[in-house]
């Protein structure tokens, strides 16, 4: 494990990429397994997308719950976060990781979230850049496996040797994403950035009780799937 300070930036904790954090650390131990850089990486990108559930409703752009040891003390994440937790974990484990934003056109959504957001446009999606043997990779960890199955989604698997991106099309051939803008990568999350560009393009999020967070994700999916 990568536990003393590093002069690679791919390497260090930050303030948001906590992997000096006693959790991600204990997490990064017990999920990297492998005896490879890759089969380590990969694991670990396994272990963060499937035991952490993806939940857009549980938006908190406060940094103490941007953190990346955050997910691992409530459970859930949405890409942002999920994306951050990979970081900080692969760096505990001394893989190099960076944390990476898109703005994408997501067809994956709720009716509420439709509703609320007043667009299908996510600005700042995140994902993770990681160095494996050398090489720099896109991984994308936000959406658990279980709802890909339940909105008839392609798994978004990542091989530790090509970029993980999430596809155009679900299962059926309806569109599901698509790039529209890449931010570019960056050593610890812009969160100021991102809260700026939040404000401007989600108006309702200046709006007192206009959110999502007192609904349930889970339970809108259920209703909303076969």
């Amino acid at each position: 494990m990568n536990t003393t300070a590093s002069p690679d930036p791919a390497l260090a904790p930050t303030a948001l990429i906590d992997s000096d954090h006693p959790a991600v650390a204990a997490f990064a131990r017990e999920n990297a397994q492998g005896t490879t850089e890759r089969e380590r990486a990969v694991a670990l990108y396994l272990a963060v997308r499937d035991r952490f559930r993806y939940d857009p409703y549980r938006l908190d752009l406060r940094p103490e719950a941007m953190r990346a040891s955050s997910v691992l003390a409530v459970g859930h994440g949405w890409c942002v976060t999920k994306a951050a937790l990979l970081a900080a974990a692969c760096r505990a484990a001394g893989i190099g990781a960076r944390v990476g934003y898109a703005d994408v056109r997501n067809h994956l959504s709720t009716e509420r979230m439709r509703q609320v957001m007043k667009t299908d446009v996510f600005f700042w999606h995140g994902y993770t850049d990681v160095r494996v043997e050398g090489r720099w990779w896109k991984a994308t960890p936000a959406f658990n496996i279980e709802l890909t199955e339940r909105f008839g989604l392609l798994p978004l698997d990542w091989d530790g040797a090509s970029d993980s991106i999430y596809h155009p099309f679900d299962k059926s051939g309806q569109r599901h994403m698509e790039y529209l803008n890449q931010h570019g990568a960056f050593d610890d999350m812009p969160l100021e950035r991102i809260v700026a560009d939040f404000e401007r393009h989600y108006p309702w999020m200046r709006i007192p009780g206009a959110d999502l967070k007192d609904a349930d994700f889970d339970a809108d999916v259920a209703r909303e799937t076969p």
